[in-house]
């Protein structure tokens, strides 16, 4: 077993390299918002933003890369598991993949429909931005790489912050829910970018999910979750956006 001051040193290595800087980020870029002219309720968050709009083909290669390298993250995190862990059990394997879809399409239901709700009202309080899911224009492209993106969220969010974190943080000795709550915690503070709405959000959306890690120890059902969430979110928005006035 890793000694517990290189675990702990570990820990904040992975999360600085990944959600970890992305959390602090977001919290600088909610400062700047809350510190705006315009109030919150009237600035935009786009998620997949274009680059640059005149070359698509240099657009394209720009958006892959977005998509390959926070990846890397996630990759060592669980080079660093398997280091330790042999054969690695946090449930990211294809051992059970009707199992795995199914409860990942129910966690998107809970998860999905109540959030809808939440974004609406968030929007209405006046502590959200204007959420803009893609803004990538119509190529040929566009669909194929916000369903990769939406991969690429699910893979690394669900890999780090429940298989990895949840993992380390029970072999330092942490209690379920104090480990669960943190993760949660991380996990919407990376989402203030959003305004409070995406914290409020994902923090729960992050209680949801590191319990059904702690009972199941699977995270194959998590990444289809939230591939799906995003999906839904990316290319709904990619597809509705010119006919349903309230989306634009």
């Amino acid at each position: 077993m890793i000694e517990r001051r290189a675990l702990r040193s570990e820990i904040l290595l992975v999360l600085g390299v990944s959600l970890g800087a992305s959390a602090v980020y977001s919290m600088i870029r909610i400062i700047d918002r809350l510190t705006y002219v315009a109030p919150l309720s009237q600035q935009t968050a786009t998620l997949n933003p274009t680059v640059v709009a005149d070359r698509p083909w240099l657009d394209l290669i720009y958006q892959l890369y977005y998509i390959a390298s926070p990846l890397i993250p996630a990759l060592l995190a669980v080079h660093l598991l398997r280091r330790d862990h042999d054969p690695l059990d946090i449930g990211l394997d294809r051992a059970r993949p009707l199992g795995d879809l199914w409860r990942g399409a129910a966690l998107a239901a809970l998860i999905g429909l109540p959030g809808l709700g939440l974004v609406w009202a968030a929007q209405q309080l006046g502590i959200s931005a204007r959420i803009v899911p893609e803004a990538l224009g119509t190529h040929w492209w566009s669909v194929p790489v916000l369903i990769l993106s939406a991969v690429e969220n699910g893979v690394l969010e669900e890999v780090v912050m429940i298989g990895y974190l949840l993992t380390r943080l029970r072999e330092l000795g942490w209690a379920a829910w104090p480990a669960i709550v943190t993760s949660a915690v991380i996990r919407g503070s990376y989402h203030l970018y959003q305004g409070f709405g995406g914290f409020i959000g994902n923090f729960v959306m992050g209680l949801v999910f590191g319990y059904f890690f702690r009972r199941t120890g699977r995270v194959m059902p998590l990444i289809v979750a939230h591939s799906i969430l995003d999906i839904v979110s990316f290319v709904g928005y990619a597809l509705l956006k010119d006919h349903l006035g309230f989306l634009s």
